[in-house]
Formats: structure tokens, C-alpha cells, sequence
């Protein structure tokens, strides 16, 4: 068998050649398309050795796999992040990056990565175009809400882009190039709304079948397009060996520091896949409305809003003197000095009071 270590870059694929016993066999270079992975294919196949093929995880990396899969060889998709860890380089080029997957691979070390099928990226990408289309929608709308409040135009509706919302846009008389703008922008909005109700289409013709699903829709707080991007970003929920592993998949599970019998949790992690990421917590959004959490939502909600009321950074100083953040107590306000800070006698440089007088009155009022 042939190991193949695969270093993609922009414009050149970079492939270096390891036989069974680790021994050098060449070094090569290929166009990563479809015409130049075809003819390394034939150049490799002349050896007449199967080939076990690695390449970083990277944009063009699928495309890889996939295409010298069909020429039959046996590709994986290595973790970038843990390949330098495994293997750390002083001197990095690509045909180095190439030997040392290669090396990998003879040593069997490789951090391979799961891939999804092509079932599961096509969801996935519906998926995500579909919030890809949302987002630029609000974007247009911000910017129309943007433009009214500049020209003190408030919007008096609930919903400006309904049928009365409409009607009010149409009798403003907003100067050029913002009134066209906004005209634009809500032709915009409209091809965007009938391109979002066609994606909405075929995620629920998919979803209908999907084994997850039905599932995911009984949780609170998750509807069709939330439940479906969950299932889509989760993939198959067997490569995952507990719950646990699941969780730390997600990047919603914070981070435990902990020392002795001390065990502090601080923030989420992050990482993980932003899209799942984003379908969980907006699903929990929508949940603290449902019965089942809105008691209990509310009640961390006032635990957490006494935790954070405002405090003074420093307990009041003894009566006269002021506090850390510069102002006085009540009682030393009443007992201050009647002299004013600005005394606008012309024998006095810029008007200002003298010290004695003035600091003080000055402590108070800064």
C-alpha cells in the first residue's frame, strides 16, 4: 500500500509518495480540479499499489476526497489543529506538510475528522442558506428603520413591512437617494421573503422523513426550520459515545476550572459549530416562554437581577469626606460651603474660587 500525504494550497496540490515500510517513493504536483486529481489518479495507479491518502482539514478539502474516492483510493480528512500538535514543524512548507501526513498515515496516527455524507450536506446547506437569506433580510430592514429615524419619521405601526407599514413608507416624503433606497430595499426584502418560503418548502418536505426530526419537535421551544437545522448539524448522533460528548460537540457547556476541592465554571466555551450553536440558543428563547420554564425563568431572572444591581465601588467614607467615585454623602452635601466654585471677580485668574473654598464644592459636583 501507498501513503499519500495531501497538502492543498490555492493553486497546486502537493503529494508525497511513501511506501509500505516508510521508504520515499516520490514527490509530486497536481492542479486541484477535477482534470489534475484525474491525472494524478492515472500517474499514481501505474504503481499498481491501493493508496491511503491524507489531507488537512480545509476550504476545497471535500472536493478533494471525494473526487480521488471515486478513482479508488482511501482518503481521510485530518484535523489541522491537532496534526500540528502531533506533529510540530521549525521549518513549514507544503511539500514538508505533504511528508509529514504521509508520515502519519504510514504510522497510522492520523486525527481523522468526521465527514458527513452527501445527504447530510445538502440539509446542512439548505439549512444555512436559509439563515444566510434571514440575515440579509433583517439587514435591509435595519437599515429602512435606520432611514426613517434619521428624517424623524417613527414608525407607527407594529409592523412596518405589513400591509399598513407599507402604506406609510409610500406617503413619506423622503429626499433622494433615500427614498429610492428604500424602495430598493423593499424590493429586495420581497424577493428575499419568496426565496426564504421556498427553502421553508423544501426543509419541511425533507424534514418529513427525517428520523430526527419528529423528535426534536416536541422539545419546547423548537419549530421546523430549528428542529431540522439541529438534526442537519448534528449529522449521525451515533458517532457521539454519550450525551456528554454531545454536549461538548455543541460548545454550550462551560468552562471548568477546577483546583482541589474548588470546581469554578465560567463562561461557554464556543466551540463547536456555530450553526447548531445558534439553532440551540434560539430554540432556548423561544422555551423560557413555554409553561414548563417560565416560572423558573423568571425567577432566576429577579435572582440574578438583584446579584447585579449597581453597587458603589467603595463603602461611604466616615461623614465629610468623599467616596471613592468622587461624590459626598447627604449629610456632607447639606454641610458644604455656600461659596460658589466660579467667583467672577476680575482680580482672580480665570475667574476661579480659591482652593480653600472651592474644593469642596468641587468633590460634589464632579
Amino acid at each position: 500500500m501507498l501513503h499519500a500525504g495531501l497538502d492543498l494550497s490555492r493553486k497546486r496540490l502537493d503529494v508525497c509518495l511513501l511506501s509500505d515500510q516508510g521508504e520515499l517513493v516520490r514527490e509530486l504536483t497536481a492542479f486541484p480540479d477535477a482534470g489534475g486529481l484525474k491525472a494524478l489518479a492515472r500517474r499514481v495507479e501505474a504503481d499498481g499499489e491501493p493508496v491511503r491518502a491524507v489531507i488537512e482539514s480545509m476550504t476545497g478539502a471535500r472536493f478533494i476526497h471525494d473526487t480521488l474516492e471515486r478513482y479508488g483510493w482511501e482518503v481521510e480528512i485530518a484535523d489541522a489543529q491537532k496534526v500540528k500538535g502531533l506533529a510540530p514543524l521549525a521549518v513549514k512548507t507544503d511539500r514538508i506538510d505533504a511528508r509529514v501526513l504521509a508520515v502519519l498515515s504510514h504510522r497510522d496516527l492520523v486525527p481523522a475528522v468526521w465527514l458527513p455524507d452527501p445527504r447530510v450536506r445538502r440539509e446542512r446547506e439548505w439549512a444555512r442558506f436559509r439563515l444566510h437569506l434571514v440575515k440579509h433580510r433583517s439587514q435591509l430592514k435595519n437599515r429602512i428603520h435606520s432611514a426613517l429615524n434619521s428624517f424623524g419619521c417613527p414608525c407607527p405601526v407594529t409592523d412596518l413591512f405589513g400591509v399598513a407599514g407599507r402604506e406609510h413608507l409610500a406617503r413619506l416624503d423622503l429626499p433622494e437617494p433615500w427614498r429610492g433606497n428604500i424602495a430598493a430595499s423593499l424590493a429586495l426584502i420581497d424577493q428575499l421573503e419568496a426565496q426564504v418560503v421556498e427553502v421553508d418548502a423544501k426543509l419541511r418536505a425533507s424534514g418529513a422523513d427525517h428520523p430526527y426530526v419528529p423528535l426534536l419537535l416536541t422539545v419546547p421551544g423548537v419549530g421546523w426550520v430549528l428542529a431540522f437545522t439541529i438534526a442537519a448539524e448534528i449529522g449521525e448522533i451515533e458517532r457521539f459515545a454519550s450525551p456528554a460528548k454531545l454536549t461538548g460537540y455543541t460548545g454550550l457547556c462551560p468552562r471548568v476550572r477546577q483546583s482541589g476541592e474548588s470546581d469554578r465554571r465560567g463562561p461557554l466555551s464556543k466551540h463547536g459549530p456555530r450553526y447548531l450553536r445558534w439553532a440551540l440558543l434560539e430554540a432556548t428563547m423561544h422555551a423560557l416562554r413555554h409553561p414548563a420554564y417560565a416560572e423558573r425563568y423568571q425567577r432566576n431572572k429577579r435572582r440574578l437581577g438583584r446579584q447585579r444591581a449597581p453597587r458603589s465601588p467603595r463603602s461611604t467614607s466616615p461623614a465629610g469626606s468623599p467616596t471613592r467615585s468622587g461624590t459626598c454623602s447627604l449629610a456632607t452635601r447639606s454641610s458644604l460651603p455656600e461659596a460658589p466654585l466660579f467667583d467672577w471677580r476680575p482680580d482672580r485668574p480665570f475667574g476661579l474660587a480659591p482652593e480653600s473654598e472651592a474644593s469642596d464644592f468641587a468633590w460634589s459636583s464632579r
